[in-house]
C-alpha cells in the first residue's frame, strides 16, 4: 500500500515534528505496519497551543451562525469522505466494517447536533433587584484553548463527542490522539476541517507521557477534556491542579447487565451479545458483569456460550461480526483476567483463547466464565475485550447490590418488562446512564458519562456544550446615581 506516514496539523497546515523519531502505526489485524507520526515533545505541543491562541480571538468573536455553517460543511464533508474514512480505520483501529460505518455517521450526527444547539445557547435574563433601572444576566463564554486526549477505540466519534461542543462554544483545539490511530485522527481533520480558519483545529501525535502531559501542563490550555483510564485521569488532575484548569474526564467502566425473572432468555442473550461483544468488547460501556437469575443460570448460560460460538471473528475488511483487539498488551491483558478467574475457580465456558486460523494480529475468541464472584479481577476490574463472565443471584435487591459494588459507575443495563422493578432499578443504581432492555443505545440530546471513579464529565446534550463554556454573570445599573444602601449606612 501507499505509504502512510503523516506529519502534526498545525497552523491551518502539514507541520514536521522536532526530532526525526517516529511513532509506528499498526495494523492490528495483521500485525504489520501502516505508517508513521511524529513522536510529539513539549516544543511541539507549544507550537500547536500558540496556533490555537492566535486563532481564538477571530474564532470566539466569529456569530454563531457562521460557526454553525462552518461545522454543517465539515458533517457533510465527513459524509462525503466516509468510504475512505472507514477504510482508514478499519486498518488502523480493527472494529468490523458496520461498526466503523456507525462511526463515521455518528461523528458526522455529532457536528450537526451541535451545529444547531450552539446557535441559541448564549446565556439568559434573570429578574433584577430593581427591575426599572437594573439589569442582571448570565452569560456562557468559551474557555480558550481545549485540549483533547482521545482514545484508540472510537477515534472520530470520541473526538467528535469533544471537539464539536468546543468549537460550537467559540472554544480552539489541540488534540492529542492515541499513538495507535494517529493516521485516521489527521486525515479527518486534514480532509474535512480545513475550511476553519487557520490554528482552530490542530493535531499533534505522540504519547501520553510525552505529549499528552505537555498538553496538560501548557498554561495556555485551559480545559483538558479527556477519555481513558482511570489512572489516566487521576494523573490529569494531578498535573492540572495547580493551575485550577477544566477538567472534562470519562473514565473507566464496568458496567454491569442484569437480567430480571421475567425476562426472555433468547432475546437477552442477544442483547448481551451486542452489549458486550460489540468492538471487541472494547467500549467503555460494554457489558462487562452479567447477572441472571439462579433459577434460569445453566440455561442462560449454555445459549450465552452459544451464542458466542456463532459470532464470526476475523478480518474487519471482510464478512465478519467482530475484529481484532487493538494491540498485543491489551489481548494479554485480557488472557490474564480469565487465566486469574479459572485458577480462583471460575469455569471457562467457551473461548479463552486464539481464534483458529488467526495468529497473525491480534485477536481472542468471544469468551465465557462461569461461576464468577467478585473476588476475581475479572469482575472488579476494566477488562476491555470480548469475555462474558456471569454470576447467579437469589433476589433482585443483591442484584441492584453487586451492580453498585464498584468504585466505577459509567452505565448499566436491565432486561425486564416488569415497570415497578425498572423505576427501582433506576433509581437505585449508582450509574450515569441506565439503559432498560436497549444497551448501547446513544441519544445526542442526552448526556453521557459517569458516576464516581468514572469521573463526572458529560458529552453529547445540552450538558456536553457547557463543558465547554464557563459561566459569567453581569449586574447592570443603568443609572449612575449613587444608591442610598452605598455608605455611610
Amino acid at each position: 500500500m501507499a505509504d502512510a506516514s503523516r506529519e502534526y496539523w498545525i497552523d491551518g497546515q502539514d507541520a514536521p515534528g522536532s526530532s526525526d523519531a517516529r511513532i509506528t502505526v499498526e495494523n492490528p489485524a495483521t500485525g504489520e505496519p501502516i505508517g508513521s507520526v511524529p513522536v510529539g515533545a513539549p516544543a511541539d505541543v507549544d507550537r500547536a497551543v500558540d496556533a490555537a491562541q492566535r486563532a481564538f480571538d477571530q474564532w470566539r468573536w466569529t456569530p454563531a451562525n457562521e460557526r454553525a455553517d462552518l461545522l454543517h460543511e465539515a458533517a457533510q464533508r465527513t459524509l462525503s469522505t466516509a468510504p475512505s474514512l472507514v477504510d482508514a480505520l478499519i486498518r488502523e483501529q480493527g472494529k468490523a466494517r458496520p461498526e466503523q460505518e456507525e462511526e463515521v455517521e455518528w461523528s458526522a450526527t455529532t457536528l450537526r447536533y451541535y451545529a444547531e444547539l450552539a446557535r441559541n445557547n448564549r446565556g439568559r435574563v434573570l429578574p433584577s433587584g430593581e427591575p426599572r433601572t437594573q439589569l442582571n444576566f448570565v452569560l456562557k463564554e468559551p474557555y480558550g484553548v481545549v485540549g483533547a486526549i482521545i482514545p484508540w477505540n472510537f477515534p472520530l466519534l470520541l473526538l467528535a463527542w469533544k471537539l464539536a461542543p468546543a468549537l460550537a462554544a467559540g472554544n480552539t483545539v489541540v488534540i492529542k490522539p492515541s499513538e495507535l490511530t494517529p493516521l485516521v485522527t489527521l486525515d479527518w481533520i486534514r480532509s474535512c476541517f480545513d475550511h476553519l480558519p487557520a490554528g482552530v483545529v490542530n493535531v499533534v501525535t505522540g504519547t501520553g507521557p510525552e505529549a499528552g502531559e505537555a498538553l496538560v501542563r501548557h498554561p495556555g490550555v485551559r480545559v483538558i477534556a479527556m477519555t481513558g483510564s482511570v489512572a489516566t485521569g487521576q494523573r490529569i488532575a494531578t498535573v492540572a491542579a495547580p493551575m485550577m484548569k477544566h477538567l472534562h474526564l470519562e473514565l473507566g467502566g464496568k458496567d454491569a447487565f442484569v437480567v430480571a425473572p421475567d425476562a426472555a432468555v433468547a432475546d437477552s442473550v442477544e442483547a448481551l451479545t451486542y452489549a458486550a461483544l460489540f468492538n471487541a468488547g472494547q467500549v467503555c460501556t460494554s457489558a462487562e458483569r452479567v447477572y441472571v437469575p439462579a433459577v434460569m443460570h445453566d440455561e442462560f448460560v449454555e445459549a450465552a456460550a452459544a451464542r458466542a460460538d456463532s459470532v464470526r471473528v476475523g478480518d474487519p475488511a471482510g464478512d465478519v461480526d467482530m475484529g481484532p483487539m487493538a494491540a498485543a498488551r491489551f489481548r494479554d491483558g485480557v488472557a490474564a483476567h480469565v487465566d486469574e478467574a479459572v485458577d480462583r475457580g471460575a469455569t471457562l465456558v467457551t473461548g479463552g483463547r486464539v481464534p483458529d486460523g488467526l495468529d497473525r494480529g491480534y485477536f481472542y475468541a468471544p469468551t465465557v466464565l462461569a461461576g464468577v464472584d467478585h473476588k476475581m479481577t475479572v469482575m472488579r476490574e476494566e477488562t476491555f475485550g470480548p469475555v462474558v463472565p456471569i454470576m447467579a443471584y437469589d433476589t433482585i435487591d443483591e442484584a441492584i447490590a453487586r451492580v453498585n459494588d464498584s468504585p466505577m459507575g459509567l452505565g448499566a443495563t436491565l432486561r425486564s418488562s416488569d415497570p415497578v422493578l425498572v423505576k427501582r432499578f433506576f433509581e437505585e443504581v449508582k450509574v450515569g446512564t441506565v439503559w432498560i432492555n436497549d444497551p448501547l443505545t446513544d441519544n445526542y440530546a442526552g448526556p453521557f458519562g459517569g458516576m464516581k471513579l468514572t469521573g463526572g464529565g458529560r458529552e453529547l446534550g445540552e450538558e456536553g456544550l457547557e463543558s465547554f463554556m464557563e459561566t459569567k454573570h453581569v449586574h447592570w445599573d443603568l443609572s449612575p446615581d449613587a444608591k442610598d444602601y452605598w455608605y455611610p449606612y
